[in-house]
This record gives C-alpha cells, sequence and structure tokens, in this order.
C-alpha cells in the first residue's frame, strides 16, 4: 500500500457508536461520540473507551465519572448527573439510563445479537475453567478473529462486559462463567447463547453456599439454559456426576453430548501424557481418531482439559489439526500455574506460583504438577498451601484429607497458613512439616528464608487466604520481613 494510499485508508470501525448504544440501553444522550472499548473500572480505562458508572455496597462509578473522562474515555454510561464538583462535564458525553447494571446487560445483549456470524464456546466448572478458557481462545485464534473473557471476568458483571467488548466481526469468542450460588450461571448463559457449552469438572468449591456435590453439579448444569438448540455439551466423563449433567444438557435441548477424560467410554479420550516439563506430549483418541501435539502447560490437569479444547472445536465444525499450534502456546497465568527462577543464597530455586485460588480437587492437581518437576541435586519439593474457602462443615476433613495426596506426590517439605490448614499440619508426619503459621503474612517470612538451590516450591490457596503475600516473599526475600501481618486470622 503506498503512502497516499494509508492516507485514506478508512479508521477502523468503534465498538460502539452513540446511536448504538442508546438502541442497546434504551437511554438518551446529546452527543454523536464514538466509542473503541467498555470499562467498568476508571483506573483501567483506556482513552476511548465508554465507561459505565456501576454502584455496589462500597462504591459507586458515578463518583469516579470525570476521572475516566479526564484520562480520555469516550463517553460515560450514568443513572444521575454528575454532582456540582463535576459541573465542567459535558452533558453530550454522557449516556443517560435508568439503571447503569440494567444497561451493561443491554450492552452485552446487543454486542451478542450484532456479531451474527460469531461462533460461542461457554466454559464453566468447579476448577479448571480459566486454563481451559485460555487454551480454547488460542486453539481457535488461528482460524479467525476471537473474543474471549480477560483474566476471569466471569460473575453478572464480566459476563455482559465481556460481551459488551465484542466486535461485530468476531469469528469465535469465548466466554466464562462462574458462580458462587445457585441461579447466577442462567441468567449469563441465557445472555451468552453458547453454541457449544464446556463443563471441566465438579468438586467441592463454594460448597458452603450450596451443600452438596450434586447442588453444585445442578448449578454448574445452568449454562445449558442458554445453549443453543440442538448445541453441544462438553462433559468430564470421569465425573461421578457425569450421567446428571448429560441428562441435564438433553434436557436443556442439547443435539450432542460428549465425554472427556480417561475413561473409556470417552468420545475426547486421553491415552497417554508424556509429562516433561516445558514439554507436555498428549496423545488421544477423538472420535475414534487418534491425535498427538504439545502442551505448553506443565501438568496432567492441562491435558485432560485440553481434551475439552479438541472437544469443543470438533463440535465448531472445525479441523482440530489446525488449532494445535495454539496449545503449544499456552502459558499458565499468573497465580494459576505461572513458573520461573528465583534468586536464594547461594544459588536460585523454582516457584509454581498457583496462588490465586484452591479447592481440593484444584491442590490435589497442583501437587501432581509439583511431583513433575525434578529439583535440583540438594533441592526438595516444598508445597506452601493457605486455607481452602468456602468449604463449610467439611472445611477441616477437607484439608487434613489433602495428607494423602502429599504423600503419593512425594512431596519433602509443607508449609500451611490459616487456621484450616492447621488441621493439616496437624496431622502430618514431622519429616514434612515445614512449619505453619496463622496467616500467609506471618508465614511468608520463613518460607522466603528456608529456601535453598535446587528447591522446587508450589504456592496454593484460596484468593482469601492471600498466599500471594508469599509469593512476593519469595521474589523478594529482602522485603519479606517487612511484609504486614493479618492479625485477623486466628
Amino acid at each position: 500500500m503506498t503512502p497516499s494510499a494509508a492516507a485514506k485508508a478508512d479508521p477502523p470501525a468503534p465498538l460502539w457508536t452513540a446511536a448504538e448504544a442508546v438502541r442497546a440501553t434504551g437511554g438518551r444522550t446529546d452527543g454523536n461520540w464514538r466509542a473503541s472499548g467498555v470499562s467498568i473500572d476508571s483506573r483501567t480505562a483506556q482513552p476511548g473507551d465508554l465507561f459505565v458508572a456501576l454502584q455496589g455496597p462500597s462504591f459507586d462509578g458515578h463518583d469516579f465519572v470525570a476521572a475516566a473522562l479526564e484520562t480520555g474515555a469516550a463517553a460515560a454510561v450514568v443513572s444521575r448527573a454528575p454532582e456540582d464538583g463535576a459541573s465542567g462535564i459535558d452533558p453530550a458525553r454522557l449516556l443517560v439510563v435508568e439503571d447503569t447494571m440494567a444497561a451493561l446487560e443491554g450492552l452485552g445483549r446487543f454486542a451478542r445479537s450484532r456479531a451474527r456470524d460469531v461462533r460461542v464456546v461457554g466454559v464453566t466448572g468447579s476448577v479448571g475453567k480459566t486454563g481451559t478458557k485460555e487454551m480454547l481462545a488460542l486453539a481457535l485464534a488461528s482460524l479467525g478473529p476471537t473474543h474471549a473473557t480477560q483474566g476471569n471476568l466471569n460473575n453478572h458483571w464480566g459476563v455482559p462486559l465481556t460481551l459488551a467488548r465484542m466486535p461485530a466481526d468476531s469469528r469465535f469468542a469465548v466466554i466464562e462463567m462462574g458462580m458462587n450460588h445457585a441461579g447466577e450461571i442462567a441468567p449469563l448463559s441465557r445472555m451468552a447463547r453458547p453454541d457449544v457449552a464446556v463443563i471441566t469438572a465438579i468438586a467441592p468449591a463454594h460448597i458452603e453456599h450450596l451443600g452438596s456435590e450434586e447442588a453444585i453439579a445442578d448449578a454448574k448444569a445452568e449454562m445449558f439454559e442458554g445453549l443453543a438448540t440442538g448445541g453441544t455439551a462438553i462433559l468430564p466423563r470421569d465425573s461421578r456426576h457425569y450421567r446428571r449433567l448429560r441428562r441435564a444438557a438433553l434436557a436443556a435441548g442439547a443435539g450432542k453430548t460428549v465425554g472427556f477424560g480417561d475413561h473409556v467410554e470417552s468420545t475426547a479420550r486421553l491415552l497417554d501424557v508424556a509429562l516433561d516439563p516445558g514439554n507436555v506430549r498428549v496423545f488421544m483418541i477423538s472420535d475414534g481418531a487418534p491425535l498427538g501435539y504439545r502442551l505448553g502447560a506443565d501438568g496432567r490437569h492441562w491435558a485432560v482439559n485440553s481434551l475439552a479444547v479438541i472437544a469443543a472445536v470438533q463440535a465448531l465444525g472445525v479441523d482440530p489439526v489446525a488449532c494445535l499450534g495454539g496449545l503449544g502456546r499456552v502459558r499458565p497465568p499468573k497465580g494459576r500455574g505461572a513458573r520461573q527462577d528465583v534468586v536464594v543464597p547461594g544459588g536460585t530455586a523454582h516457584l509454581i506460583d498457583e496462588s490465586y485460588n484452591a479447592s481440593p480437587a484444584a491442590v490435589r492437581a497442583a501437587l501432581g504438577t509439583l511431583a513433575m518437576v525434578r529439583p535440583g541435586k540438594t533441592g526438595r519439593r516444598i508445597a506452601v498451601l493457605g486455607d481452602m474457602l468456602e468449604l463449610g462443615e467439611a472445611g477441616p476433613a477437607l484439608h487434613a484429607g489433602l495428607a494423602a495426596a502429599l504423600t503419593d506426590h512425594r512431596i519433602d517439605t509443607v508449609f500451611t497458613a490459616g487456621p484450616l490448614m492447621g488441621h493439616l499440619d496437624a496431622i502430618l508426619p514431622e519429616r514434612l512439616r515445614g512449619g505453619h503459621a496463622a496467616s500467609a503474612a506471618d508465614l511468608a517470612p520463613r518460607v522466603a528464608a528456608a529456601l535453598r538451590p535446587g528447591d522446587v516450591v508450589m504456592v496454593k490457596g484460596s484468593l482469601g487466604s492471600r498466599m500471594s503475600t508469599v509469593v512476593q516473599a519469595i521474589l523478594n526475600p529482602a522485603n519479606a520481613a517487612d511484609t504486614p501481618k493479618d492479625d485477623s486470622a486466628a
């Protein structure tokens, strides 16, 4: 293209025009603005964004409208005029609606409808949904414009926000859906209207709110309520809840169900996995055809979930061979298995950061990853575990129940933090006990000081247990002693 031709090229189409946003929300504006993105957080709003002023129990986005516009937001969605202190705001840059949350949902539904050619994959599950979403996004991106949930924006704000950010020319979309209580996934699925629904696993996460694994399975199965008629449900064949999920999918109108896993009756069946760190190779059968590929993330659980990715790609009518390069580029996100070498006195150790969240199944999977990494000559496999939250009355027993997995995976040293992990520490053999503390902040400097060359250390816990504090202490041991202590832990 010549310079003169480039100068005449049309600018990229906006994500939202004022007219479209009015149609989507039923609001009113005097402006003729064009937005290139959507944001609900003034701190991360980008120039050109449409800022939606949401309200919550402890915040009000209207307080930050002026800040968002000052940083370059194209316009703001509000339910009331700014206070007098923000009277300098141009009214033409405001889209006034009755309810900003309803407006965000309207933007999401409108964006889903205008993307006429998009094929949508919905992903949920007790564990593994974010990693599976990332694998799917990378696999599909090689085939055409692909839109996916950023991070873990998977709740009642995150799903409509993700949809509102979806360009109209998207060919594929991967939408993650999460929940804490029954009834939360159904409206998200009806908004996203997936063509393919993936459930990664059913495990006792959030069991405090739901009471049983059966109730968890039913809550996850709500995703089928929005599944396109005749769509495909991808289900964990090794789960004892498989038949329950399959019945729910068929009752909701699914045209096909596909099981994935080790089970001999799995449509997408794992035959073998070579767990060499940094070079995981997966061998499977999908619909009777053998397939082998490299996976860029370590751990058997990643390999199993990659089967769901292959099944979903096939359900979209795509040859999975065309997507295998994307699976090789997968890297675990920060807090979800990201790995790096860290400096310790006399050499280096290796850190596996699993600090973002935890459930019994997720901890066992992370221990499996730790077990596959070979320590240095004098190194140890070290597990640093924080409380797994929202487990209800079963919490103490589920924490203590991790002892067998620690032994099975040949873990050398175990550090624990939090009152629930105290139940595990109490039954560990003395040779495994590295130390226990009331909180992650109390434990962090002890872990940092204990590391030696060749160690492989894995840190995991629920987000509320703040195990990222331990990760930061390992990365910055000089500051570990200054880590603020959490006196709220018993």
